[in-house]
């Protein structure tokens, strides 16, 4: 466990509930090989730990609709400005953005189609927009719902498929052609795109909120999700997740998929 603070699984375990903490590290994981240009937009940056923990003084603007988010946000120095705005009615000139990242984003806002059309506007023609979503394998995968139907309770499967995107805030766990296909006619070339998170890693997510409920204890007591984020508190927990974190994630049937596509 030599130099386990700069391991990015680490990073996000130590300051995150772990199912989620183990998410953002796979994903942030695929930035390092993606050239990233500037000026950047961090659309939906939330409270800004993954922008802080993954891309650390990359991030020029990143904009929430939640001023709360956003007073987190500036406690971890996740951009250069923070800026208080929907994604429908995006503050910024045409042509503006080299690249635009909406990690785990979209899939929590209801009517897409008017952000993605502010996300092509401010974007520079060549520039690139980088998301990541989940998709239908999400709701399919859901282990409960696997074992509901192997015992006919189909009924049961379905209602949990949606009370599980319910908690998710998931309006759009849809289909990769669906994705495509949104994606496509907002006016986005898709340059490559992979699914990732087998069902043996969502697995790991979905249990996680049950047995994440400590951390949500504590975040609303505390105003953190991990009190004591020391090696002999997490240890356990960390070798349980690298195996799979070294595991290629990715999976034609895996629960998400990244996207990286250019302004045409």
């Amino acid at each position: 466990m030599q130099n386990i603070e700069n391991d990015l699984l680490w990073k996000n375990i130590s300051s995150l509930p772990y199912f989620r903490g183990f998410l953002r590290a796979i994903e942030g994981r695929y930035y390092d090989d993606i050239e990233l240009s500037t000026p950047l937009l961090d659309l939906g940056i939330g409270d800004g730990h993954f922008s802080a923990t993954t891309l650390p003084g990359i991030v020029d603007v990143g904009i929430d609709p939640a001023f709360k988010s956003l007073r987190e946000a500036k406690t971890f120095s996740a951009a250069r400005i923070l800026s208080c705005a929907k994604g429908d009615k995006l503050p910024f000139k045409e042509n503006y953005f080299s690249t635009v990242i909406s990690n785990s984003v979209l899939e929590h806002i209801e009517d897409l189609e008017p952000v993605l059309g502010e996300v092509h506007r401010i974007l520079k023609t060549g520039g690139y927009f980088v998301i990541c979503v989940p998709n239908a394998h999400f709701t399919q995968n859901l282990s409960i719902a696997l074992v509901l139907n192997k015992l006919r309770m189909f009924k049961a499967a379905i209602w949990y498929q949606g009370f599980f995107n319910k908690i998710s805030r998931h309006y759009h766990p849809d289909s990769v052609e669906k994705w495509n296909s949104r994606l496509e006619k907002a006016g986005f070339s898709i340059i490559r795109s992979w699914n990732y998170f087998p069902a043996r890693s969502l697995s790991v997510l979905e249990w996680g909120h049950v047995f994440g409920i400590p951390s949500w204890v504590n975040k609303k007591l505390f105003g953190k999700w991990i009190l004591i984020p020391k090696r002999w508190n997490i240890w356990l927990i960390y070798n349980w997740l690298h195996q799979y974190y070294e595991e290629d994630q990715t999976d034609p049937d895996g629960a998400y998929s990244f996207f990286i596509m250019t302004k045409g």
